[in-house]
């Protein structure tokens, strides 16, 4: 009998993305299909692991417990905003006074010169074909828990306000929660009715394409972005195809380690760098956050082009067959991850460049 040793690590399966350890290979491409680890996912820049979120590798770098040499690197030369890792200090400093947004005064200016109106939002190709949209809910119901939008704005990706409106609700109000939203009884008493301000946001989303026709590319309907989008259409009582929602608290590199959603405050502060929502709270600044949100997770991550890159799709839906498996046993970790692809749509799909 042969008794000659046998490190350790050929005795495992191990994972060439999240390092996972298998004692069975058949155990590793089961975890592959369940996985799907791709090019898409936050990675540490000193070891190469792949996380789930940017808060999974924040965890990783930082947390209670980090892996201890990716620790010490990114304490020297790491961005603690985009969580990326730079050749020297010198370096990460110039880096970071660029990695940190910084709040823009043009809310203020409009909202100066249109009194805190802009109710015109025209069809216009020339307007962007990225807008954000945020509301400002007051209370309604007999404890004034109902959510009922009282105020809403768009921006375009430049972040210019391309519609504001204060908006009267369908039902009586009886909580105006004006610490919070800053809005009064005369605010709302004159103000576009709720299905006037649906149907012209509508219209300016759809571009003059049927809503039934949008499709998740090409048409000459805009990528709507926000962060809960689904309450906020909810209550303007209008819909939108979600393959052209583009959420900040259902995108799952922004999400928590548990899979729950973040608060914007919080992802503004955490991937931003700045605060906002202190004090009264304004929709454009909250456009503004996810608009920056969204165009850092489109420009900002370089993946590897791929031509069929989730996992839905049709070239992709035998990768992980079942009666692939002695196949895919005989495999690499690195081969099997070679042709893993995503369950999510990477927002940097949205740039032509990526």
């Amino acid at each position: 009998m042969d008794h000659r040793y046998e490190p350790s690590e050929t005795l495992r399966n191990k994972c060439a993305a999240c390092y996972r350890q298998f004692n069975k290979k058949e155990h590793l491409v089961e975890h592959m299909r369940t996985s799907y680890h791709s090019v898409h996912e936050p990675m540490c820049g000193v070891c190469k692991k792949h996380c789930r979120s940017f808060e999974s590798l924040r965890e990783h770098l930082i947390g209670p417990l980090p892996k201890a040499e990716c620790e010490r690197i990114f304490k020297e030369r790491g961005c603690d905003i985009c969580l990326s890792i730079l050749e020297t200090r010198s370096s990460l400093r110039a880096h970071r006074e660029s990695c940190i947004s910084r709040p823009n005064n043009n809310g203020l200016l409009y909202r100066m010169a249109n009194l805190g109106i802009q109710d015109e939002l025209r069809i216009d190709n020339s307007r962007g074909r990225v807008v954000a949209l945020a509301c400002k809910m007051v209370g309604g119901g007999s404890d004034g828990s109902l959510d009922l939008c009282a105020r809403v704005c768009l921006i375009d990706e430049h972040e210019r306000m391309l519609f504001h409106s204060y908006i009267k609700p369908n039902i009586p109000v009886t909580n105006y929660r004006y610490e919070m939203t800053g809005i009064r009884p005369e605010y709302l008493r004159d103000a576009m009715p709720l299905r006037i301000v649906s149907r012209k946001i509508q219209e300016f989303l759809c571009n003059g394409e049927p809503i039934w026709q949008i499709r998740s590319k090409g048409g000459r309907s805009r990528i709507l972005v926000g962060h809960g989008l689904d309450h906020d259409l909810k209550c303007l009582e209008m819909d939108y195809p979600p393959i052209k929602m583009r959420d900040t608290a259902k995108y799952p590199p922004l999400m928590k380690t548990s899979k729950l959603s973040n608060s914007l405050k919080y992802l503004t502060k955490a991937y931003l760098g700045y605060d906002i929502q202190i004090g009264v709270q304004d929709p454009y600044e909250d456009c503004v956050a996810t608009m920056k949100l969204y165009m850092r997770m489109k420009f900002s991550q370089f993946h590897k082009k791929e031509n069929y890159p989730l996992a839905t799709d049709p070239q992709n839906k035998n990768n992980f067959a079942s009666w692939r498996q002695n196949e895919l046993e005989r495999m690499t970790p690195e081969q099997l991850l070679d042709f893993s692809r995503s369950d999510y749509y990477c927002w940097c799909l949205d740039s032509q460049d990526y």
